[in-house]
């Protein structure tokens, strides 16, 4: 049986800071998915525990580096 890890209060600043990100270039989550097929809707709400792969794809979409992602999130 797999045992999954989830950090809720760090789940849901990366949730705030991919909202901010997608806000700011004026990104639907429709345009979102439509672009990459990733739904954001249960990543922006820290309702699923977002993979690794999943957050470079983000961060490839929005060209920004994951440490720049991670950069003031403390």
């Amino acid at each position: 049986m797999k045992h999954q890890i989830k950090n809720t209060a760090l789940l849901k600043r990366i949730s705030r800071r991919i909202k901010a990100l997608r806000e700011r270039q004026g990104v639907t989550q429709e345009d979102f998915y439509n672009d990459t097929n990733i739904h954001l809707a249960r990543i922006e709400t820290a309702k699923g525990n977002i993979t690794v792969s999943t957050l470079d794809a983000i961060c490839k979409y929005f060209k920004i580096s994951i440490t720049e992602f991670f950069e003031g999130l403390e």
